[in-house]
């Protein structure tokens, strides 16, 4: 009988913090700077220079530490972890060891039969992120961008919970969602801001002892997420099946070939030779400060998604989705408060809205339809001025840029649907005269000409017949 195997991945998030200047220095953190235009003299460990910690870290990283329910430390404090790399100036990195800012807590991720899975985390701690080395504009050599160093980084370490690469992807998109909401990053992933560092083992079901690990480092998109932890996934069981071991090293997802490999052997704590940062002395922070940052934060998006789903009576996938970033919310909830109904208004972001933003590849930010537009859209939707129909034609012409009005462009183009009585019975009466073997086939039980005619109505009207009141005509003059 062939081995049933157990995964069993952890997973450690680098969040980029969303302040102008980097952790230790003055130096700036804007992104996409000609390469070393941004690295000072303190990111470059110049001999006599002294860090001064970013005031603006330590709410972050707080409003973080709330936000999953873990403990905040009144004292935390900062230490040095050795290792040479060419990306790494001073030879150092300073980080959190023995006293991080942020012990413990979870978070809840739903899976894919609805039920949720509560996901531990380990702690979250301040440092300091690398230069970057880059190999594709040299050729046999390697060039060396610091402006990265010195960034500010708040690394997240989660337990050793998730038990599919699903599993992981569904809490690392949880993790980007709760921090974008309350400010602590951008989580721009193209941009660094997010990173994935993934602890990938397996073994025989039934067993409690961990297998033997290994980290895929700086995965940058939830996307390459899940195929590297895929692929090792396949490649581990492939290697203990065949009767061999896995070593235990960090490696690197390669995307073009959809595949890991080895970067270097995992160092330990003690390759590490931590010790407290001589320079830096510990923070301390009091109960009125955490308060303090505690009453400034935002809804979290479960709050908020839960909050849609009670007060608004949407589903609570509608609510999840509507609730999946700050900016998507904020529209949706300025749209259904205009318009005056919240099930027309998630309808319409869910299905017309996120599926041209899927196809043209944009984000709720800079998509151009405004919240009002869209909002007087179904508001001439639910007022009857247009049908469905037409509304979609016209989102197409705010969406292309040919109107701002939605207004002006229903009166310049004659849109206003047909709901006179009268006028569509006439229409109605015509329709049977010209189609008398369809309508005694109607009579006779072919109820599913009723479709037919309605769309000789829709055509004879330029799909302007207000759909319901022609349905309901039909009905009782073919009855």
């Amino acid at each position: 009988m062939r081995q049933q195997w157990e995964v069993v991945i952890g997973l450690e998030i680098h969040v980029q913090l969303q302040t102008r200047t980097k952790i230790f220095s003055g130096a700036s953190t804007t992104f996409g700077s000609e390469p070393n235009s941004q690295a000072c003299a303190i990111d470059l460990g110049f001999p006599g220079v002294l860090p001064v910690v970013n005031s603006e870290v330590y709410p972050k990283a707080i409003a973080f530490g709330l936000g999953v329910g873990g403990s905040i430390n009144l004292v935390s404090a900062f230490d040095r972890k050795n290792y040479f790399y060419p990306d790494l100036p001073k030879g150092y990195q300073i980080t959190q060891m023995d006293k991080p800012i942020v012990l413990g807590g979870s978070v809840e991720i739903p899976l894919a039969d609805g039920s949720m899975k509560t996901i531990n985390i380990t702690r979250a701690h301040l440092e300091e992120d690398a230069g970057k080395s880059m190999h594709e504009d040299f050729h046999d050599r390697t060039g060396i961008d610091l402006n990265r160093a010195g960034i500010p980084l708040l690394e997240i370490v989660s337990e050793p919970d998730m038990r599919s690469s699903a599993e992981a992807i569904s809490y690392a998109r949880y993790i980007h969602q709760l921090v974008t909401y309350l400010g602590v990053s951008d989580g721009e992933m193209s941009q660094g801001s997010l990173r994935c560092d993934a602890n990938v083992s397996v073994r025989p079901y039934g067993s409690d002892v961990l297998g033997t690990r290994t980290e895929t480092k700086n995965v940058n998109s939830f996307r390459f997420l899940d195929r590297a932890i895929r692929y090792e996934i396949a490649r581990q069981i492939e290697i203990l099946e065949s009767g061999g071991r896995i070593m235990q090293e960090t490696r690197l997802y390669d995307p073009d070939r959809d595949e890991t490999r080895p970067m270097r052997s995992k160092e330990t704590a003690m390759d590490y030779r931590y010790f407290p940062e001589p320079d830096l002395l510990p923070i301390e922070i009091d109960h009125a400060y955490i308060e303090n940052i505690r009453r400034q934060m935002p809804e979290l998006p479960r709050e908020k998604a839960n909050r849609f789903h009670t007060d608004l009576h949407l589903s609570l996938d509608d609510a999840r989705v509507l609730a999946a970033s700050p900016a998507l919310a904020e529209y949706f909830e300025t749209v259904s408060g205009q318009c005056g109904d919240a099930k027309l208004a998630s309808n319409w972001i869910r299905v017309e809205l996120l599926g041209r933003m899927h196809r043209d590849d944009l984000e709720i930010s800079n998509i151009p339809v405004s919240s009002s537009q869209l909002a007087t859209l179904l508001t001439r939707i639910r007022d009857n001025t247009i049908n469905g129909k037409t509304a979609k034609d016209l989102l197409d012409a705010l969406w292309y840029g040919n109107t701002t009005s939605v207004d002006d462009y229903i009166k310049d183009n004659n849109l206003m649907q047909v709901s006179d009585n009268s006028e569509l019975g006439t229409l109605i009466d015509r329709i049977f005269d010209e189609n008398p073997k369809q309508v005694e086939q109607y009579r006779a039980g072919r109820s599913r000409l009723l479709g037919f005619f309605v769309g000789q109505v829709m055509k004879e009207t330029g799909g302007k017949a207000n759909p319901a009141l022609a349905n309901d005509l039909l009905r009782k003059k073919l009855g």
